[in-house]
């Protein structure tokens, strides 16, 4: 699938929009820290909120090479293995502590990552969604990234067409999307605040859908050309049979990967377990105790937080 010079034009203008000084701020320090920086990209609540205040601001910071990236080799090396690597940051600005937490992933696995020939939705799931530039090295590094973020809204599209109901709006055909890839991995977000993604930026929705249509491969049609427009999808029920039991394997297959990310973490920095409790109570709603002895031991510790995880029923 080719994203249409429309479709690029549409994520350039919504991806260039002006970040506040605060992100700026935390974007110096990371660049200040990755010296071989091609991007950082802004996005998640704080981006759809329009504010950082009482939030934890989410960061992708693209690389040119793992190796040269860090001063450990280990951690490059558990980068190229299992990307991407999370990071936590706080920086002063305006008086007040500023906190983000920050994926490292080469430049290279983020362009794979958003292809249709990624299985998992990890990354295309993720930046089919809004993302603002907190920083780009160079106009060659914005045209490969833009053409990253437009080849995810068409492989989820691609991927959430055959497990929507026909006719639909973009609204719903986003939602469906949406809530599959939230739930290939250990995020599970309820039906408003996935609704609430969708309202918080309904013309970039409605318009991509409109001009990624042309591209993908199934037979879609205009039913009606109204405001919203509805779309009909002519899909045989095998189609839709595969399509279905395809996000199951990738379920299955995100819960794992998201754990050991997760017990990862307990290696890459300082403060890592605390990072994995805070991330599994926020996307599980279990809340796993770890004695200080444990925390003086990542790496039992992060075991014995995967196995208490799994016997709460936290891979729901």
């Amino acid at each position: 699938m080719i994203p249409s010079d429309i479709l690029l034009n549409i994520i350039r203008q919504q991806a260039s929009q002006p970040v506040y000084p605060a992100i700026q701020a935390l974007a110096d320090q990371i660049r200040a820290t990755h010296t071989n920086t091609a991007a950082i990209l802004f996005y998640g609540s704080c981006l759809r909120a329009g504010d950082d205040r009482g939030g934890m601001v989410d960061l992708y910071v693209l690389v040119d090479q793992y190796r040269t990236a860090y001063p450990s080799k280990t951690v490059a090396l558990l980068n190229r293995l299992l990307p991407p690597n999370v990071f936590y940051l706080e920086v002063p600005h305006d008086g007040r502590q500023v906190r983000a937490k920050y994926a490292v992933l080469s430049l290279e696995d983020f362009e794979r990552g958003s292809s249709v020939q990624w299985f998992h939705s990890y990354l295309w799931g993720r930046f089919s969604q809004p993302v603002a530039f907190a920083y780009s090295r160079s106009e060659a590094v914005t045209d490969r990234v833009v053409h990253s973020l437009a080849r995810s809204v068409l492989t989820l599209i691609r991927r959430a067409i055959p497990c929507t109901k026909s006719p639909f709006p973009a609204r719903e055909l986003w939602f469906k999307g949406l809530s599959l890839s939230y739930r290939a991995e250990l995020r599970t977000e309820k039906p408003d605040k996935l609704a609430g993604l969708i309202r918080r930026f309904p013309d970039y929705y409605e318009t991509v859908t409109r001009a990624a249509m042309p591209a993908i491969p199934f037979q879609v049609s205009v039913k009606s050309a109204g405001h919203p427009v509805i779309y009909d999808a002519r899909i045989s029920r095998r189609t839709r049979f595969i399509s279905r039991q395809t996000w199951r394997i990738r379920f299955i297959q995100g819960k794992m990967l998201s754990v050991m990310r997760l017990l990862k973490a307990a290696f890459t920095f300082a403060g890592g377990i605390d990072y994995i409790q805070w991330k599994i109570e926020r996307h599980t709603g279990v809340r796993v105790e770890l004695s200080p002895r444990l925390r003086r031991r990542p790496v039992l510790a992060a075991c014995i937080l995967a196995i208490r995880l799994y016997r709460r029923d936290g891979f729901r």
